[in-house]
């Protein structure tokens, strides 16, 4: 059951987010949170009991007039939040992420991974990392892979830690979520094609990034970042209409209650708009779909604290609320 933080005075931005939901013994659906924690079941409302947040994206432009009108109706019979089960809020086709996204992050990987032979100080590798980083931006495209739908979690399962799996790490990162089909649209009207956002942490096993056997062929995300569980997911959709700037929203994960990544997206090398319009480019997206928009500094590697069993992460951006997911070590 979820649990409404005693300090938190809203849930999210907006008046109302989506989030799938279930009761114990019961099937998931579909849902209307209010921000001060009120549910209301979108079956009875739009009269459908095979209704799923998939649907509402497939029609998102009607959908969304017709939910922030439900919203507002007070007369409607809500039930406390506390009263259900919060599962990731859609089952998406497909997943898209995108990847050395943050100026950052990527700076001070580079920096990180020294040379033995480069003799220059922390400063002057520094410099020439923070000058690649504003040329790629200014001069290249983002990195973007598939990811598999499979890998979702809830915002408050137990993400399952894989025996294989030597140097499992975190990624929390923004998430877009599609409301219209989109195909090789620009960026000055990607931004239209999202129907809201969403939190997800991209659990990343940094031991199986590279093949071993075959390192000229680069990297395994399929090994890596696709165990099942290795993408928690949510709590909710907040519509776009209720985010004033995706691009200015902080992404902040704790461990254990110490934070380890607190960044803003302004710090994105590609912003939002980009990495949408640049995966259009090649593939259809389809409403529903996840584009992961990258993860700040501060992952395991970086603090050389990788998760382990018992692990409690907490991850929240600005607006979005909070996923609570604690660790457990495979049974062997």
């Amino acid at each position: 059951m979820f649990v409404i933080p005693a300090s938190a005075s809203a849930l999210f931005a907006g008046p109302f987010a989506l989030a799938t939901l279930s009761v114990p013994g019961g099937p998931a659906f579909p849902a209307l949170v209010t921000a001060d924690g009120q549910v209301l079941d979108l079956r009875v409302a739009f009269g459908d009991d095979r209704l799923s947040i998939r649907d509402l994206l497939d029609e998102w432009d009607t959908a969304a007039v017709r939910l922030t009108a439900l919203a507002a109706d007070g007369s409607l019979e809500r039930r406390p939040l506390a009263d259900f089960r919060v599962h990731a809020p859609v089952e998406p086709r497909q997943v898209f992420q995108s990847g050395a996204n943050y100026r950052q992050h990527v700076i001070d990987l580079h920096v990180a991974h020294r040379d033995p032979a480069d003799e220059r100080s922390e400063e002057e590798r520094r410099a020439e990392a923070a000058e690649i980083m504003d040329r790629r931006a200014a001069e290249d495209l983002p990195y973007v892979f598939i990811g598999l739908p499979s890998a979702i979690t809830g915002p408050y399962d137990d993400v399952t830690l894989p025996a294989w799996a030597e140097k499992p790490d975190w990624e929390l990162e923004l998430a877009v979520v599609i409301g219209r089909p989109a195909h090789r649209v620009s960026a000055g009207e990607a931004l239209e094609y999202v129907a809201g956002y969403t939190i997800a942490n991209d659990l990343t096993d940094r031991a199986t990034v590279f093949r071993r056997d075959m390192p000229q062929i680069g990297t395994d995300w399929l090994r890596s970042k696709n165990a099942p569980g290795f993408t928690p997911l949510g709590p909710w959709i907040v519509p776009a209409s209720s985010i004033a700037d995706p691009d200015d929203l902080q992404v902040t994960l704790k461990l254990n209650g110490e934070t380890m990544q607190d960044e803003s997206t302004k710090d994105m090398l590609f912003d939002t708009a980009r990495v949408v319009a640049y995966a259009s480019q090649t593939a259809r997206l389809l409403p529903g779909d996840l584009v992961l928009t990258g993860s700040p500094a501060g992952n395991g590697m970086h603090w050389g604290r990788l998760l382990r069993d018992g692990d409690v992460m907490e991850g929240s951006v600005t607006g979005l609320g909070v996923q609570r997911t604690r660790c457990v070590t495979e049974a062997s």
